[in-house]
């Protein structure tokens, strides 16, 4: 059994989180700024079905992606050496949001509902959620969206409308990420998708030290800007 929280309920221990599913912490309580901050700086985030109750989980083991150990394959490399595409932060949060709950593969359904997209917008407004957006002339082709708590970021979902988009997002992000003294991106739970980029699982013991390190540090502030050099020089990044 797990705890139903009501809109001023503490989250529970992260470790009584269930084994089957896993991580599986609590229910209900709500998506406020408060409670949703309060999540991730304690290893919590929200997912559920369309017509779920509001769940909470902590899975042991964490996916993470430590920012050195990116991997970037020849052919993404060939891609942004290519150019023919921009790159800019928080400039289309709620727009990189619904491209992550579009559907997609065959599946309709959605865990990124209108209450998440506002609850999420509510996050980027003050600041804690940012997004990455790639162009391509003329169209928003793909790009990714998190938390960020001191130099800690949360990933949350990504999206492509072009072959390999989402990557391209991804390597942008972890460049700038890198200059402003980031470490990792929780990538929260384990995926091939996400191995072949680099992407690890570590005990969630381990993870939790790592987020209480480093959100305690400042801030990057909002809204970000990546840095011009990093298109311009996009080749030597890879």
């Amino acid at each position: 059994m797990i705890p139903w929280l009501s809109p001023r309920d503490p989250f529970p221990p992260v470790a009584a989180a269930l084994r089957d599913p896993n991580g599986l912490l609590a229910a209900g309580g709500d998506l406020s700024t408060g409670r949703l901050l309060d999540a991730y700086a304690r290893g919590i985030f929200p997912w559920s079905g369309e017509d779920e109750p509001l769940l909470w989980w902590s899975p042991d083991p964490r996916m993470v992606l430590w920012l050195r150990e990116l991997h970037i394959s020849r052919s993404l490399g060939r891609r942004i050496r290519a150019g023919g595409y921009r790159v800019t932060l928080d400039t289309a949060f709620r727009d990189v949001m619904r491209g992550c709950a579009a559907p997609r593969g065959g599946r309709d359904a959605t865990w990124i509902t209108p209450q998440m997209i506002e609850a999420y917008g509510r996050l980027a407004a003050s600041g804690h959620a940012h997004s990455i957006e790639v162009w391509t002339p003329g169209a928003l082709a793909g790009g990714l969206y998190g938390v960020a708590l001191g130099r800690m970021f949360f990933g949350e979902s990504m999206f492509s409308r072009e072959r390999d988009v989402s990557k391209m997002a991804l390597v942008f992000l972890v460049r700038q990420l890198e200059r402003w003294g980031f470490e990792l991106i929780d990538c929260q739970m384990s995926t091939a998708h996400l191995a072949s980029l680099g992407a690890r699982e570590i005990p969630r013991a381990e993870f939790l030290r790592h987020v209480e390190r480093l959100v305690r540090q400042p801030a990057v502030p909002a809204p970000w800007i990546l840095d011009a050099d990093l298109l311009e020089r996009a080749g030597t990044m890879i």
